[in-house]
């Protein structure tokens, strides 16, 4: 992290790189890396990073993760300029809309962080972008958080990773979350991917906020400190459906439906606590848009104009197994109206309970611990992952290091790619389910069908 006191000095990592960068991790442990919480510091007390070169950096979408919007806290562009303050030259910004990524880039001229933006140009595509880059353009990073649907594999167009390692080796990487939502068929690419960007040694973060919360790194440190081992993660997430007018997050063949779109961030949760899961032990149900019990009296779209076997689920549940033997289990509905979410984890060992509640908005962490049956409750304020994530991505491109527990990337690519492995996993088990239900059904009704046709010929 950014110290609070001075500029952090820079000087060569003692530490093995692949520890920082959250690369060495494998088996079922659930020691993933961590942070101390204490070195989480708010935006407004972090200092900008020393130096007088400039950082330039291209964004590779022009949506609301990247600007912002009136739906949630997003806005990477906002941590970056407070991370690199005047250091900070965004050379590209690359969206097939041009008009509106002209139009955000425009916001930005008119405001402070003008010197950001002021020799920004707008390509539709990377191609574009290389072909007209001038040697002072050349990236030190890339901010990718173009839709899912366009990255994550190896197919052409929708492989942008892989374009910009070969165009720019070794280059940084930040990537939104999911790394994708294409066919299941498609998820051994992501691991493809995965494989090329460790190989190549680039700086790549994905983003899961979610594992840069201070309520996060004091459940981490609570386990360690305690020697404790992870039995059973709990996790619930619902939504505020009636605040999603995104027809595409409706439609899964658009957005792979709302586990493998939304519950990511609850299932890489359990994951970061609970190790990696065996996926052949997943169990999955779900409640779908044509039960008796899963009409929805406010919804946002007109889903009639939407495949019906397309329309998402309203409820899914799913259990699994970790490899350590622990269990897991998920929970995901699209229940509540207004605009809040209600969201939960637990996790349990031995005589500990750490229940995180809130994470999105306003993190809360109860704490039972052995020899007292009343639970310890822990608060956050102004506590920012988005920044967190950033700034530790950007304090190892830096290569800044003030001591052993400097900053770490808590994601890699390669630990993404087995969430979306596990989303996919409770997408297909739920609509296994289904078909098994909607077959026993069909069947039933044959039987008595056959039995009312033996009557009627006896007669």
């Amino acid at each position: 992290m950014t110290s609070t006191k001075q500029p952090p000095s820079r000087r060569g990592s003692e530490r093995r790189v692949a520890d920082r960068r959250g690369s060495s991790n494998s088996g079922f442990s659930s020691r993933r890396p961590s942070i101390d919480p204490s070195r989480l510091v708010p935006m407004d007390k972090a200092t900008h990073v020393g130096g007088t070169d400039n950082f330039n950096v291209v964004f590779i979408g022009a949506g609301n993760i990247m600007f912002g919007s009136d739906e949630g806290p997003w806005n990477h562009s906002f941590r970056f300029e407070h991370k690199l303050g005047l250091r900070l030259k965004v050379v590209a910004l690359i969206d097939p809309a041009t008009e509106r990524a002209t139009a955000v880039l425009q916001k930005k001229c008119d405001s402070f962080v003008v010197s950001a933006y002021q020799a920004t140009r707008v390509f539709k595509t990377l191609d574009d972008f290389i072909k007209n880059m001038s040697p002072k353009d050349r990236p030190r990073a890339f901010v990718i958080g173009s839709p899912p649907m366009y990255r994550g594999t190896l197919q052409p167009g929708r492989d942008i990773e892989i374009q910009i390692q070969k165009h720019f080796p070794g280059v940084a990487m930040f990537i939104e979350k999911p790394i994708a939502t294409g066919d299941k068929t498609e998820i051994g690419q992501a691991f493809d991917v995965a494989k090329s960007i460790s190989e190549s040694g680039a700086i790549c973060s994905v983003g899961y906020m979610l594992r840069y919360l201070k309520a996060t790194q004091l459940m981490k440190q609570i386990i360690e400190e305690n020697n404790l081992v992870v039995m059973a993660t709990v996790a619930r997430y619902a939504c505020a459906y009636e605040a999603i007018a995104k027809p595409d997050w409706w439609d899964k063949s658009k957005s792979a439906g709302p586990i493998v779109e939304q519950g990511t961030h609850f299932c890489d949760l359990s994951r970061y606590f609970g190790g990696d899961v065996d996926i052949s032990s997943v169990i999955a149900h779900s409640l779908e848009w044509d039960e008796n019990a899963g009409h929805l009296s406010k919804m946002a779209i007109d889903e009639s104009k939407i495949a019906p076997e397309n329309r998402i689920p309203r409820v899914t549940s799913a259990t699994w197994k970790y490899d350590s033997g622990a269990v897991g289990s998920f929970t995901h509905v699209a229940t509540l109206q207004g605009h809040n979410y209600s969201c939960e984890l637990e996790v349990h060992a031995d005589g500990y309970c750490l229940k995180l509640v809130n994470p999105y908005v306003q993190p809360v962490l109860h704490v039972r611990k052995p020899g007292d049956d009343h639970e310890q409750t822990y608060t956050f304020p102004d506590d920012d992952p988005f920044f967190s994530e950033v700034s530790n991505w950007i304090d190892i491109i830096e290569d800044i290091e003030e001591d052993t527990d400097a900053a770490q990337i808590l994601s890699s690519y390669e630990d993404a790619c087995r969430t979306y492995e596990l989303t996919w996993a409770i997408r297909e088990a739920s609509e296994r389910s289904r078909a098994q239900r909607l077959a026993a059904s069909k069947a039933a009704a044959t039987l008595v069908e056959e039995a009312i046709a033996e009557e009627d010929d006896k007669e």
